[in-house]
Formats: structure tokens, sequence, C-alpha cells
């Protein structure tokens, strides 16, 4: 039987830790919250693996290197309110939930959002909230402080860096396989957002967004 305890930490220290996640508020977040608990049954054995795990629906969660990445990038603070797109099982929104005052996550598949609702009410999520609903229709301005998208996006969309309030940070994963970019978007000011280019990786993309248009011979 697995020694769920060790398994976290040699996750933490041999994984996320050794993909520069430096950050000790994002490492305690992860340390904290039972990733275990937030996986079939069926795979709870590589709750820690490095890989993404299924969850059903054709959905997996993201390696956590992954996950601890993007949580150091959006430099999440306790004042922050934060919008997941992609709950998934509800994971990466308990981390988040961890460091920031609010996650407001959405989740397009109705049998995710209402296993990931579980999986957050069990764990004592309670600053986290999943709305069963499609991202492309989403349009608000200036709202969260910080945004994750947790599929990619083949095409960059702005309705996200939209959402984001001034000051705001947006991780977004951009292109197609085999190679995409994972980026840092911030708005800078009213009409203004400056990009950084983060690190180089392969996400599915987001349903219902945007692709190339295919060349046909």
């Amino acid at each position: 039987m697995i020694d769920v305890q060790f398994a976290r930490r040699q996750m933490i220290e041999q994984q996320v830790r050794a993909w520069d996640v430096l950050d000790l508020r994002v490492l305690d977040a992860m340390a904290r919250v039972p990733r275990e608990a937030f996986v079939p049954a069926e795979y709870r054995d590589l709750a820690f693996a490095d890989m993404n795990v299924p969850i059903g629906d054709g959905q997996s969660m993201l390696a956590p290197k992954v996950e601890g990445r993007i949580l150091q990038s959006l430099a999440v603070t306790p004042a922050d309110r934060v919008l997941e797109v992609g709950t998934g099982s509800g994971y990466f929104a308990a981390c988040a939930g961890q460091l920031a005052r609010a996650v407001h996550s959405i989740e397009l598949r109705p049998a995710l959002a209402d296993r990931a609702r579980a999986n957050l009410e069990r764990n004592a999520a309670r600053n986290v909230t999943v709305e069963l609903r499609d991202a492309m229709t989403l349009d608000v301005d200036g709202e969260y402080d910080a945004i994750a998208l947790t599929g990619s996006l083949p095409i960059y969309d702005p309705r996200f860096e939209r959402a984001l309030r001034i000051g705001g940070r947006l991780f977004v994963v951009v292109g197609t396989r085999p190679v995409m970019e994972a980026r840092l978007v911030t708005r800078s000011g009213h009409g203004q957002w400056t990009t950084d280019s983060l690190f180089e990786t392969v996400m599915d993309p987001l349903q219902h967004a945007a692709t190339p248009p295919r060349f046909v011979f």
C-alpha cells in the first residue's frame, strides 16, 4: 500500500520543486491539499506520478509540476479573486483556494463539474465555487486578479485578458502540437497588456476554442 505522506513529499521535492517551483506558499498549498482525494479510485495509485492522470470524460489532471508552475507564475495573493477555466477534478482550484481570497472555476462537462463540487466539499475548499459553463461565452471586463486556463488556446483569444483587473495576471498556453508556448499576460492599464513567454509545453485545447484553418491540398 502506498505511503501517501511520503509520496506527496516526493512529488513536491522531486517533481514540483525540481521544475523551479520555489515559492514556499505554492509548495505549502500543494502539500496541504490531498491530491489523492481528487483522483478517481481506479487511478489512485497514480495520484502523485509525474504524468497527466485520467479523470473521466476524456479529460485528465495536469502533471503536478505544471500545476505548480502555473500557481507560481500567477503569484496569487490572499486578496486575489481567481478564475480557473477547466475545473476537471477540482484539485488545482483547491490549491489556488489555499492562496487566494476566492476562486471561481468554470467547467463545461456536467459530470466533471458535479464530481469536482463533491471533491471540493469533502476537502473543505469553502472559498471555491464551480460553475457549469462554456468558457467561450465569457464576456466580462476587469473582474479577476488572476486567471488560469488549464486547457490551451490554438489561437489566442483576448476575451480572457479583458477579464483581468489592472495588475491582473493570466496564465495561458497558446499554439498547436507538437510545441506550444506558456505565457503570462499582465493587464498593465486600461487597454494595455504585456506578455512574457514562460516555457514550452503541450496541453489539450479548450473545447470550442478557435482553431487555425487546415490547409487542403
